[in-house]
């Protein structure tokens, strides 16, 4: 294989191993450089709805929400990527309330509102793709090396060390919070701290989310195994720690929406840092000197897993790599 089709990806999140089994499938050589793995980044805090949150779209934004969409509902079709598709709520509590992700919507229809929570003024019921993210992460790990994607675990401080590393002509850098650092020409990265806390699912199936909820953004989540119950959107911050006042205000919020959560066993938290910028960065980088060509794929803010497939098609695109495999079958 010639070095031109030798691609590094640097970051081993969902979008990055998106990314890398793209290009791998169009008959690229790829390396993943990655400090973590998936499940231990941001991406393992993940709730797994595709659902578009905290994301300024590229000018084809409404594409690659479609994109990743028809990708997560054949995998829904896989039921070892531990993908579903789950029926929900999106609660609406103001006027302008931006409804422009339904338009990729297959099912999708105004609901009722009664019975729902005080102050919700409006209500939209969806069929949507939600990830249980220990399984989808680790499947599509497993899936990425299957395809031929080497994964290593590195340290990159600049793409000349990932080039060099991997003897790779083009990286692709999808490295979240830490591509702005790479790329050294991005100032407008702002971390979005998130703190969810899960319980043990008690046999529910339905999800709802309540973005404008007066103390904070509210959302049920039910995967397999348990309950993805959340959150916060705090700008600007950067701890990573657990929050006892915090977890009890999700709690009673989640209850609230959902009454069938009281007494529900509490099995695990987390907190991440959602990546997030003014704008979607999916685009060519021009690096200062010589060396390798440079993508850029980062700043999704807290839709990392909603954009994530339409983002590697969008990258490979880029890439143009000249030798096309058949697509990919699941």
């Amino acid at each position: 294989m010639n070095v031109e089709s030798r691609v590094c990806v640097v970051g081993g999140g969902v979008v990055g191993l998106s990314v890398a089994f793209e290009l791998v499938d169009r008959g690229a050589s790829v390396t993943v450089l990655a400090r973590e793995s998936a499940a231990d980044a941001v991406s393992g805090v993940a709730g797994g709805l595709w659902f578009p949150y905290r994301v300024e779209g590229a000018t084809d934004g409404d594409r690659l929400l479609e994109r990743s969409l028809r990708r997560f509902e054949e995998l829904a079709g896989v039921p070892e990527s531990g993908v579903d598709l789950r029926e929900g709520l999106v609660l609406e509590r103001h006027e302008d309330t931006d409804r422009s992700w339904t338009h990729v919507v297959t099912e999708h229809a105004e609901a009722s509102v009664d019975g729902l929570a005080t102050g919700v003024t409006a209500a939209i019921r969806a069929r949507l793709p939600l990830a249980t993210m220990p399984v989808y992460l680790a499947w599509l790990t497993e899936r990425v090396r299957r395809a031929g994607v080497e994964l290593r675990r590195a340290e990159v401080d600049s793409v000349q060390s990932a080039a060099e590393q991997t003897g790779a002509a083009t990286v692709v850098v999808a490295a979240g919070a830490g591509s702005a650092r790479l790329l050294g020409d991005d100032d407008s990265m702002v971390p979005v701290r998130g703190q969810v806390v899960l319980l043990r699912n008690p046999g529910l199936t339905r999800w709802v989310v309540d973005d404008d909820h007066p103390e904070g953004v509210t959302y049920v989540l039910p995967r397999r195994r348990d309950v993805v119950c959340g959150g916060t959107a705090d700008v600007g911050a950067t701890d990573v720690g657990w929050d006892r006042d915090v977890e009890q205000s999700i709690l009673r919020r989640a209850r609230e929406l959902v009454p069938e959560l009281a007494g529900a066993e509490v099995v695990g938290r987390a907190v991440g840092l959602r990546p997030t910028r003014p704008r979607l960065r999916i685009e060519e980088v021009t690096p200062g000197g010589p060396g390798p060509r440079v993508i850029g794929c980062y700043g999704h803010g807290g839709a990392g897993v909603t954009l994530s497939w339409g983002s590697a098609e969008r990258v490979a695109e880029l890439f143009d790599c000249a030798t096309r495999r058949p697509p990919a079958r699941w």
